[in-house]
C-alpha cells in the first residue's frame, strides 16, 4: 500500500538570479537542484523523481537527469503550463510521494533569456518563431504582437467594466517594492511612490513600466517528499495541504469573460477545499505578478474581495506593504524581486513558511497560499502550504 500521509517541501535551491551571464538554462537548473538537495540535507543521488519546467527558450529538458548523474529514476517528465508550471509540478510530486510512486522528487525551473548588451524586452522576442496564419493572425494584423499588449487589453476591460484605475494598480507596485527593499535577493530595492508609478513610461496603455515584471536569468528548485520524512531532514518541513488547477479555455469571441475572470476562480477554491481552510485563514499570500493586474484579478477570483472590488481593496490604506493587514508578495514578487515564472512566488512562500525571511518575515505564517499564472490568463495553479 502507498503512503497516505501528507507531502512536504523539504529543500529549496535558488541560484544567482538577474543579469547573470555566461551560464545556460541547464547550468542554472542543475545548480538549483544541487542546492535544493543540499538544503534538505540530501545527496543528489537520493532524488528518485525529477520534474522539469523550462522557460520560453525551452532550453532545459529531461536530459537534465544525465547532467545531474541521476540513475534509476522512478519519475521523470517535462511539464509546461507556463507560469502555472511550478504549482502543477509540486502537486504531481506530492501525489507521487504520498502514493509511494517516488520518495524524493525535485521540481525545477530555469531560464536564461537575458543577453549582454540587449534590452530586457528583447529577451522574449519571437526569434526564429513562425508567425501564425489564418484567423489566428488577426491579432498580429491588429498590432497585438506580445504579452504586454494582450494583458493591456485584459486590464482595460476590467477598468471599463468595474472602474478600476491605474493608480489602484500602482498601489500594488509600490507595496511590493517596499517589501523588496527588505529582500537581499531582490533585483530592484529602491523605494518607489505612486507618482513614480504614474510617471513611468507606457509599455502598453494602460500598463506603465512599473506595472510589468522583470526579466531574469536563473533557476530555482524544491525537493518534495513525505511530511514524515521531511521532519527528519535538515530544514523545517513545509507541508503541502492542498492544490488545484484552472484552465478557462478563453476564446476570442463575443461573450468571453477575458479580463474579468481567470482560472484562479477554479484552482483557488479547489486548493482551499482540499486543505480544509478558507481565505480568511490564510496568513501569507504569494501571488503570480507578471503584471500588477494579475495580482488584482487573482485576489478577486480567490475571494479575498468581491468581483470588481479589487481596485478599492488594494488601495485601502494599511492593506498592503510591510506592516499591512495583508502579507502579499513579501519578497517583492516578479515586479521587483526576480522573475522565475511560478517559482518566484513559490520560493518566497517556502522562505516565509519556514520563518526564515528576516526583516520581511510576516507576523504569522501558519498558512501560505501560492498562485501560478500562465499564458495570457490561460492557466492557473494554486498551492496551500502549512508553515513550519
Amino acid at each position: 500500500m502507498g503512503n497516505t500521509g501528507r507531502a512536504a517541501i523539504a529543500g529549496l535551491g535558488i541560484t544567482d538570479v538577474g543579469k547573470v551571464y555566461g551560464r545556460s538554462a541547464t547550468d542554472f537548473a542543475a545548480d538549483a537542484v544541487r542546492r535544493a538537495a543540499a538544503d534538505a540535507g540530501l545527496a543528489v543521488s537520493d532524488v528518485d523523481g525529477l520534474l522539469v519546467s523550462a522557460g520560453m527558450k525551452r532550453d532545459v529538458s529531461i536530459t537534465l537527469a544525465n547532467v545531474l548523474g541521476l540513475r534509476d529514476l522512478r519519475l521523470l517528465a517535462e511539464m509546461n503550463a507556463f507560469g502555472a508550471s511550478a504549482g502543477a509540478m509540486v502537486s504531481y510530486a506530492a501525489a507521487a510521494v504520498t502514493s509511494g510512486a517516488a520518495e524524493a522528487v525535485a521540481c525545477v525551473f530555469a531560464d536564461a533569456p537575458l543577453r549582454p548588451k540587449e534590452s530586457a524586452g528583447a529577451a522574449y522576442t519571437a526569434r526564429g518563431r513562425k508567425p501564425p496564419t489564418g484567423f489566428a493572425s488577426f491579432s498580429i494584423a491588429s498590432g497585438i504582437t506580445n504579452a504586454n499588449a494582450k494583458y493591456a487589453l485584459a486590464t482595460r476591460r476590467h477598468m471599463e467594466t468595474y472602474g478600476t484605475t491605474s493608480a489602484q494598480l500602482g498601489q500594488i507596485a509600490v507595496a511590493q517594492r517596499a517589501w523588496a527593499t527588505l529582500n537581499p535577493l531582490a533585483q530592484l530595492r529602491d523605494p518607489i511612490t505612486i507618482e513614480d508609478h504614474q510617471s513611468s513610461r507606457w509599455i502598453a496603455e494602460p500598463l506603465h513600466l512599473l506595472d510589468c515584471c522583470l526579466v531574469s536569468n536563473g533557476g530555482a528548485a524544491v525537493i518534495v517528499t513525505t511530511a514524515e520524512r521531511a521532519r527528519s531532514l535538515a530544514q523545517p518541513a513545509v507541508e503541502i495541504l492542498g492544490w488545484g488547477q484552472g484552465h478557462p479555455g478563453q476564446v476570442a469571441e463575443r461573450g468571453s469573460d477575458f479580463g474579468l475572470r481567470t482560472g484562479a476562480a477554479v484552482s483557488g477554491p479547489t486548493a482551499l477545499k482540499m486543505a480544509g481552510v478558507t481565505v480568511d485563514d490564510i496568513d501569507v499570500l504569494e501571488l503570480y505578478d507578471c503584471y500588477t493586474f494579475t495580482v488584482l484579478i487573482t485576489l478577486e477570483d480567490y475571494g479575498f474581495c468581491d468581483k470588481g472590488e479589487g481596485g478599492a481593496f488594494v488601495a485601502e490604506p494599511g492593506r498592503l506593504g510591510p506592516g499591512g493587514t495583508l502579507a502579499l508578495n513579501t519578497g517583492g514578487g516578479q515586479l521587483s524581486s526576480y522573475y522565475l515564472w511560478g517559482m518566484t512566488p513559490l520560493t518566497e512562500a517556502v522562505i516565509q513558511a519556514r520563518g526564515r525571511a528576516g526583516e520581511r518575515q510576516a507576523p504569522s505564517n501558519d498558512l501560505v497560499m501560492v498562485s501560478g499564472n500562465g499564458g495570457i490568463l490561460d492557466h492557473h495553479s494554486t498551492l496551500v502550504l502549512k508553515g513550519a
